[in-house]
């Protein structure tokens, strides 16, 4: 039997000093019909990353839904398989998506085919047909997702959440009803693709191994015959937030609890977006967070809580969310409020300070070491009207902020009392717990 004592842990290394932000060459150009160009050279691999950002603003929830499940589904030239074997030719594809803000594009795609890719690119958005056959098909498996989606406590308690923070505002209500999804037909889908799909203000990101300017006069020769008398339908600013009972959203037989907490937040350009950012943080933005190591290490009631700032055209919001068991809703809620009440009175540690600070600034740069990071992020920020520029501004906000700057931003912005608060579960067990932390509004879980 041996009798080696076992070694002492090894201390870890010492963090080395925060990289400096390099930014990658880039050229811009806005063409004739009003499309910005970004193209941003990253020679990683030889491939380049698409992001198309079209404004969207107000639009039939279902049609808007339907027209991006169904833009690559042919042209007059091809059906959608031949338009999926023609980028394939060229190693890329393409996919679409629609948001409250925007319809977005997105293809990965060998740099040796980017001139082909952007071709087929301008003949789905100049000559789209939706096909009665692939529309039909589409219909069916959108309502499908729709309808799984309906049956998750996740999707019922930020569709409760969305409901409850944006009142009228159109980001309220942002997945369509089923039954308004089987009435959409494809000339509605033509017809709304007329007048929404158009380059006024659409922004066309290509990041990978490519010539700037090589990259810019490719898409202008592939693009520039793309127009469009349509309309964009601005989006009024999202209402302030507004503090009122705790809304329990009722689940009959449910084994779990969705708490979501919503705060007010501030835009990227703000002068307190990066303190804010630390502030979440120290709360609950990463794992070693207070609220993390509360409600998770040490007393075991959920697995994954997070919290994050939410950026959108119309506003922003801090949103943080965890699943908890039943029997301990009401305890979990209580050292919500507490790390919350803690944080916007006591300024957090130096060192906690820091070590939110370095991820921070370490994840700022993760997001920029890949191509598809970086196009997302360039393509995030030209939607907001900032380019690649701001992150090093951002980086030195961050790295500049103060205790003080922390806690000045988390008694303004994290304040419990400022907080609207949603808990999806089972109301016949959960509400005593949470009627003796606030008062509450009880209403049946909605699709």
């Amino acid at each position: 039997m041996s009798t080696t004592a076992p070694a002492a842990p090894r201390a870890l290394p010492p963090l080395g000093p925060n990289r400096r932000l390099k930014l990658p060459k880039q050229a811009e150009r806005t063409l004739g019909n009003g499309l910005t160009v970004i193209a941003v050279r990253r020679p990683a691999v030889p491939l380049v990353e698409l992001r198309l950002w079209m404004p969207f603003g107000r639009a039939h929830l279902a049609r808007g839904a339907m027209l991006a499940q169904t833009l690559l589904s042919g042209t007059e030239t091809m059906t959608s398989v031949r338009l999926a074997a023609e980028l394939q030719k060229v190693g890329g594809g393409l996919s679409a998506g629609i948001d409250p803000d925007r319809l977005m594009l997105s293809g990965t795609g060998l740099v040796t085919g980017l001139d082909r890719m952007l071709e087929i690119l301008a003949e789905v958005l100049t000559g789209a047909t939706y096909p009665d056959d692939d529309v039909a098909t589409e219909r069916d498996r959108l309502v499908d997702r729709i309808q799984v989606a309906q049956s998750q406590p996740g999707h019922l308690a930020r569709t409760a959440l969305l409901k409850r923070v944006y009142g009228k505002h159109p980001y309220a209500v942002q997945t369509p009803d089923p039954d308004a999804v089987r009435a959409v037909r494809p000339g509605a889908l033509r017809t709304l693709h007329a007048q929404r799909v158009h380059p006024a203000d659409a922004v066309l990101v290509l990041v990978g191994d490519v010539q700037p300017e090589r990259a810019l006069d490719a898409a202008e020769k592939a693009l520039s015959g793309w127009n469009g008398a349509g309309h964009t339908a601005d989006l009024p600013p999202a209402p302030a937030l507004e503090p009122g009972p705790l809304l329990l959203v009722d689940r009959p037989g449910s084994v779990q609890s969705s708490l979501r907490v919503a705060l007010p937040a501030v835009p990227r350009t703000h002068p307190d977006h990066a303190a804010l950012q630390l502030a979440n943080l120290v709360f609950g933005g990463y794992f070693s967070s207070r609220w993390v190591e509360n409600i998770r290490e040490d007393k075991g009631y959920t697995y994954g809580p997070h919290s994050l700032v939410e950026h959108s055209v119309a506003g922003s919001v801090l949103v943080a969310a965890a699943e908890v068991a039943t029997e301990v809703t009401g305890p979990a809620l209580l050292e919500t409020t507490y790390e919350l009440g803690r944080l916007a009175t006591l300024p957090p540690g130096e060192d906690e300070l820091e070590q939110a600070r370095r991820y921070a600034l370490g994840t700022l740069q993760l997001g920029m070491s890949t191509q598809a990071g970086l196009a997302s992020l360039t393509s995030a920020y030209a939607g907001n009207g900032l380019r690649l520029d701001f992150l090093a501004e951002h980086a030195a906000r961050l790295a500049g902020a103060t205790v003080a700057d922390v806690a000045e931003a988390a008694a303004r912005y994290l304040a419990p009392a400022r907080a609207v608060t949603v808990v999806l579960g089972d109301a016949e067990r959960i509400a005593p717990q949470l009627a003796a932390l606030a008062p509450v509004v009880t209403e049946p879980a909605r699709p």
